[in-house]
């Protein structure tokens, strides 16, 4: 056991390589704010988070002069201590984004100290369930992308191997998004799973008369088709229809997906290792929904995702959204459509420090003694 000596943070603004447009917005930038936490022992663990264009410096300021501050003295393999005690200091925030957002990088910061202090990579010191996990590409199916296009994008993802591709929804009209998917399946056949995402747009009755024009095209899941506070209208919508409901990318708290799991109200967990917390809570979240049969699918954050999906047993694919390119000396490892996890300690995240000095925002960066 080492004690926690010094905090180091700083913010990242990655711009996408390719343009986003979903059914409510446009991701028009990647606020990354970065952790280091040092112990006396002379190690060091990197943590990281990300917004999609907001918040970013509310983040920093939460770290700097709340979260922070708490780490130093604080013995640093006690993480599930630590953030519950971080958790219960920020009470009067929570359960909130800025509050969920800080304390995931803090935790993943931990997490990969903890690694690296025994030689351990994340997916094995984490359970080590599985060696690979299927991928499914995202990146061509953004909402503003004509039909030719996603049809091209989709075949080519399964000319790599990929088993699926997500394509948005959210169109003026269930004929629009009617045609685009209807084009993908005929391009790619029945056995290449097409996911969709609606990104909270759709009423409950909009999103029932949705999911029964889709039926027929066998998708592999309909993801966030109403609001995230919507537990009801989720209850009733799974009711409602075959096809399987997905949610997480927009629940900040463990506690919230027991609510989704108890009530039956999806059936596909999409939890967001920066937005529920960290990988304290994520483990939490994935092996509650173990205990209800229900696959983890996480939403984005690839390069950590797929370390966490190998550690537990039930998690069925990992999105594939390259956003850390520039940030890192390599890529995650891809083999027959297929991610693995790095067997190298820590979080498995081989980070270019130099490039992040280089990238970080003016005024951003601080280090607590």
């Amino acid at each position: 056991m080492a004690k926690i000596t010094r905090v180091e943070a700083l913010m990242v603004d990655l711009v996408p390589k390719v343009k986003r447009t979903d059914a409510i917005q446009s991701f028009v930038s990647q606020e990354t704010p970065f952790v280091r936490i040092h112990d006396a022992d002379g190690g060091i663990g990197t943590g990281y988070t990300y917004t999609i264009g907001t918040g970013g410096p509310s983040v920093m300021k939460l770290i700097e002069h709340t979260l922070g501050p708490a780490l130093i003295g604080r013995e640093a393999s006690e993480i599930e201590r630590i953030w519950r005690d971080l958790l219960f200091l920020t009470h009067a925030t929570s359960v909130g984004a800025i509050t969920s957002l800080a304390l995931a990088a803090i935790d993943t910061a931990l997490w990969d100290l903890k690694c690296r202090r025994h030689g351990e990579p994340l997916h094995r010191m984490a359970g080590g369930a599985q060696s690979r996990i299927p991928l499914y590409t995202t990146e061509g199916g953004w909402l503003h992308i004509e039909t030719a296009a996603l049809v091209d994008d989709a075949l080519e993802a399964k000319a790599r191997g990929f088993g699926g591709s997500k394509i948005k929804i959210g169109r003026p009209h269930v004929s629009e998004d009617l045609a685009r998917l209807e084009a993908v399946r005929k391009a790619v056949g029945p056995s290449f799973e097409i996911m969709t995402d609606a990104n909270q747009r759709f009423t409950v009755d909009e999103a029932i008369r949705r999911a029964r024009c889709l039926t027929p095209l066998d998708i592999a899941w309909l993801e966030e088709p109403l609001t995230a506070d919507d537990l009801m209208g989720h209850v009733r919508l799974s009711q409602s229809t075959t096809l399987p409901v997905a949610v997480g990318e927009s629940l900040y708290s463990h506690l919230h997906f027991r609510e989704y799991l108890q009530q039956g109200a999806c059936s596909i967990v999409q939890v967001d290792v920066a937005r529920v917390g960290g990988i304290t809570p994520w483990l939490k979240v994935a092996h509650m929904a173990e205990c209800f049969n229900v696959p983890v699918c996480p939403h984005f954050l690839m390069e950590l995702h797929v370390s966490l999906c190998a550690a537990v047993p039930n998690a069925r694919w990992v999105e594939y959204i390259p956003q850390l390119d520039t940030l890192t000396t390599a890529p995650m490892k891809i083999e027959d459509g297929h991610a693995l996890p790095s067997n190298e300690p820590g979080l498995g995240i081989a980070w270019d420090h130099s490039a992040i000095k280089a990238q970080t925002v003016a005024g951003s960066a601080f280090t607590l003694k």
